[in-house]
């Protein structure tokens, strides 16, 4: 698209009042300084919120369904999440919160996972490691689906080591 294109298409947005006088000025400048063969205004490689709204959620379930990893691989379900958080949070703000939420999960199902481990020795350990097995699936699973709904859902039974704002994604 050429210079006089963008500067008609950007012009024909600011009388249909898709733009306000100031994004106008703000766009027509920018359009202006930037350089020969450089990026579109109008092109798909800018930062797109919605773009980065459906990737958070889309990472976010990764993550969530990461912890269940570790029953096709040992030890992956504990590194992969972890690896995904580290990754993308600078990259995406909203990944944060479903990291903290999933390590605050895993050390709270190790923590469990030990407990249980000396308790079958009195017997009772037994349905406690069988009823974390299937809290250790359930829980990631329903995670993973609030997550690609745009939700950020605290693991029950999660003790917190890392402080997480629970809220809702409009």
């Amino acid at each position: 698209m050429s210079l006089s294109d963008e500067l008609q298409k950007l012009q024909q947005l600011h009388q249909s009042g898709a733009l306000s006088d100031e994004e106008f000025a703000q766009a027509k400048a920018k359009l202006l300084n930037q350089q020969p063969g450089s990026f579109s205004l109008f092109s798909t490689g800018g930062a797109n919120p919605a773009t980065e709204e459906e990737q958070t959620r889309q990472w976010g379930m990764f993550l969530h369904l990461s912890l269940l990893a570790g029953f096709v691989v040992p030890m992956a379900g504990l590194i992969v999440p972890i690896v995904i958080w580290q990754l993308k949070k600078t990259e995406l703000p909203g990944i944060d919160e479903h990291g903290k939420n999933a390590v605050n999960w895993l050390i709270s199902e190790v923590i469990y996972l030990v407990v249980c481990i000396l308790l079958s020795f009195f017997i009772i350990g037994l349905p406690l490691l069988i009823a974390l097995l299937v809290v250790g699936v359930v829980f990631p699973i329903m995670a993973g689906v609030k997550a690609s709904n745009g939700e950020v859902w605290k693991y029950p039974l999660a003790i917190p080591f890392f402080n997480v704002p629970c809220r809702l994604s409009p």
